[in-house]
């Protein structure tokens, strides 16, 4: 099997308002790339939260005595922290650089997603509300517009318990079999497989920022000839149920 992922170039700044899926078409054409039928699209979490004006400016938080405690803790501003706090469904660890929370989506993640990086000074990006509706609707106005079916994957950069580094994960899907389950099946050896789920979004999200990276202004790649099945499974799939989470 042979693998492609191909960064798309030369891509706009996004505003809010503006229709990811026809600015995904034309800058492809200008990287003379032909969008394909079973192409998926991995798209970086900002340019969705800008287009659908995710953005906050700080100046117009006023932050609670309880943001403005834990602002000196961190020595961050208190009104950045509200936003943190607002965006969360719960804190699980506060220590001295950083929130980890449970966002409104049940992510398990630094500062709720809230990130000022790659915007103008004053302003924050959250997460999108429904990442998984953003992935169809980019999906299905593709289709419509090139009558070819593709798969829609958004990420983010998210840390990893016990080690250093970040990867990025799917936090939003459309069109693509999230997990591959082997259990059940044999390895070459006879012995039946137990446990072995993996996490095919994931990879592909990972593999997809190799191209894109965070200083490139490339926030989209396409991965080609990965065979995959079809599913439109919430990304709520993904997420470890807390009963069998050993680690919260």
């Amino acid at each position: 099997m042979r693998i492609e992922v191909i960064g798309i170039e030369k891509f706009p700044e996004i505003k809010s308002g503006d229709k990811l899926s026809n600015i995904i078409i034309e800058t492809c054409k200008k990287n003379s790339i032909q969008l394909r039928n079973n192409d998926i699209i991995v798209i970086s979490q900002k340019i969705i939260s800008k287009s659908e004006n995710q953005i906050i400016n700080i100046n117009t938080i006023k932050p609670t005595s309880y943001a403005k405690k834990i602002a000196l803790r961190l020595k961050k501003d208190p009104r950045v922290i509200e936003v943190i706090l607002s965006e969360s469904e719960e804190v699980i660890r506060i220590s001295d650089s950083v929130i980890i929370t449970k966002t409104k989506h049940g992510f398990i993640c630094a500062n709720s997603g809230v990130d000022n990086s790659n915007i103008s000074e004053g302003l924050i990006l959250l997460l999108p509300k429904d990442p998984d509706k953003s992935a169809l609707e980019i999906r299905n106005e593709i289709k419509k517009e090139l009558t070819i079916d593709i798969a829609v994957i958004i990420t983010d950069s998210f840390g990893r318990p016990w080690r250093n580094g970040q990867v990025d994960i799917a936090i939003g899907t459309s069109g693509i079999e999230m997990i591959k389950d082997y259990r059940g099946l044999k390895d070459k050896y006879g012995n039946i497989l137990q446990a072995t789920e993996i996490a095919i979004i994931d990879e592909l999200a990972a593999a997809a920022e190799l191209v894109k990276g965070k200083t490139d202004q490339i926030p989209i790649a396409i991965i080609r000839n990965y065979m995959y099945r079809k599913n439109d499974k919430p990304i709520k799939q993904i997420i470890r149920d807390e009963n069998t989470d050993l680690f919260l």
